[in-house]
């Protein structure tokens, strides 16, 4: 989770301390607000999760080709990463219970026209909604906790990670139970009764907080700059694989120039401080965590749909041989903390690239040969490993080298760069699919030996970015040039 803008900070320090009557240093009504906060990673990472084994399902119902199909998951997530800046500017004008109670109901809805699509061109639409509604839950979840927990947000922090931890884990398998017996749309209808329960409950527990009397200014140029610059870049980009859409390519570049050189303008008023990545360090670990942020979602759209269309599985059975990478992530994230300390972050992160590649190889084998699920169980394990021990060493290597002073900037221009990784690398991988298919005479699971070739190009890019991290940073040792 993401550290809190300058926007939500300043806000932040005007909120007085709750009262503790614990023995854990929190209140009952705190423990009441987090529990309840938390509902919305849990939705979202979940709803990201069961989505990823019914893309074979809902490309057969639709007729489609992986290229559109891949836009269900690229379009939620390039939406999720959009929204980010606008947080603390709606925070301040409208209060952060009235955000999160509009931005949960508007993903329930979003959930509910999602089942109900009837063309692929509406399923896609309808994430994208519930991506933009999804972008704002999050850091909402954090600030909310942080008002509550005072001196003891990494407690509740423990707490509230549970459910990014258990998604990979649960999603899966509850996706594969959801198709075996009922449609795909009733993977979006389970988040109805989930929203609405959810809605309620923060409308009563959740605390009514005070719109700020000094409205902070948001860079409406800029967003409104690289919001459809990177929509037309990626669309254009998908679309040129099959040579067409080459107006959105360069309408796409231009807007991204034009915001590039708006930044450097405008310095800390822009949407991200262009300033930032002239410290060495903060540049290296944030193109680390976008390459690895998009081996991530790559992988998590990939192996579901060689599972289920390159090996002839059950979307059940996928979904219970995909739990194992959830597991590994949950193994070693508690340990993160104690061996960056005792390591260093470059190691770490490199011993983390390194069992994801581990994973992933055997792939290459059993796409060009035969299936086998102990393997592939084992394989999905290790790359669980690797995902959990790649993040927490690269973000402490970030923030450590940024001036305190300069955290909330860093923590925006992070995570907008983070989350972009996503939507770009699931889409390199699905051009691949497609010039593959169209190229090389294969079919069946012959055909993801080129795209798992790829994502093992993703991982060597992590690993040749990594290892440009320090060996030890002290916090905050390193002032922005």
């Amino acid at each position: 989770m993401s550290l809190p803008n300058r926007k939500q900070s300043d806000e932040l320090e005007q909120v007085p301390v709750v009262k503790k009557t614990d023995s854990d240093g929190l209140s009952l009504n705190a423990w009441k607000i987090i529990a309840v906060v938390v509902l919305g990673p849990l939705m979202t990472q979940m709803d990201s999760t069961v989505v990823n084994v019914s893309l074979s399902t809902i490309r057969h119902e639709f007729q489609s080709s992986i290229a559109s199909t891949q836009w269900i998951i690229s379009g939620y997530l390039l939406a999720l990463a959009l929204m980010l800046p606008l947080n603390g500017w709606l925070v301040d004008r409208l209060g952060a219970k009235k955000l999160y109670l509009g931005c949960f109901s508007a993903f329930t809805f979003a959930s509910l026209f999602c089942g109900a699509a009837r063309t692929i061109n509406e399923l896609i639409g309808a994430r994208i909604i519930q991506g933009m509604a999804g972008g704002l839950l999050v850091p909402l979840t954090q600030m909310m906790m942080a008002k509550v927990a005072g001196k003891h947000m990494a407690r509740a922090i423990g707490y509230a990670a549970v459910p990014v931890l258990l998604a990979p884990i649960l999603g899966p398998v509850l996706a594969g139970v959801i198709l075996k017996y009922a449609s795909w749309s009733w993977l979006f209808y389970i988040n109805l009764p989930v929203g609405v329960l959810a809605v309620s409950m923060a409308a009563f527990i959740l605390p009514t907080d005070e719109v700020i009397a000094k409205k902070i200014p948001f860079d409406f140029l800029g967003f409104l700059l690289i919001s459809p610059g990177l929509a037309c870049f990626l669309y254009g980009f998908e679309q040129a694989s099959h040579d067409k859409g080459f107006t959105f390519l360069i309408a796409g570049l231009i807007l991204l120039f034009a915001f590039a050189w708006h930044a450097n303008k405008h310095k800390t008023n822009a949407l991200i401080n262009i300033d930032l990545f002239k410290n060495r360090i903060f540049t290296t670990a944030t193109i680390t965590q976008f390459f690895a942020n998009g081996i991530m979602y790559a992988g998590q759209f990939l192996i579901p749909l060689y599972l289920t269309t390159g090996c002839g599985l059950t979307a059940e059975r996928a979904g219970w041989l995909l739990a194992p990478m959830g597991i590994g992530m949950l193994c070693v994230y508690p340990f993160m903390g104690f061996l960056t300390d005792k390591f260093g972050c470059r190691a770490i992160t490199c011993g983390g690239v390194f069992f994801n590649f581990l994973g992933t190889l055997p792939f290459l084998w059993m796409a060009n040969n035969y299936f086998l699920p102990t393997i592939a169980l084992f394989c999905l394990f290790l790359r669980g490993i690797g995902q959990g021990a790649t993040g927490i060493p690269v973000l402490s290597a970030a923030y450590a080298s940024v001036p305190k002073n300069q955290l909330g900037f860093a923590a925006t221009a992070m995570n907008i760069v983070q989350r972009l990784g996503g939507p770009i690398a699931t889409t390199v991988i699905a051009i691949v699919m497609s010039l593959s298919a169209k190229y090389l005479p294969v079919t069946g699971s012959r055909a993801f030996l080129i795209p798992f070739v790829a994502l093992l190009g993703f991982q060597l890019l992590v690993l040749s970015s990594a290892l440009f991290l320090p060996l030890h940073m002290s916090p905050n040792s390193k002032d922005i040039s």
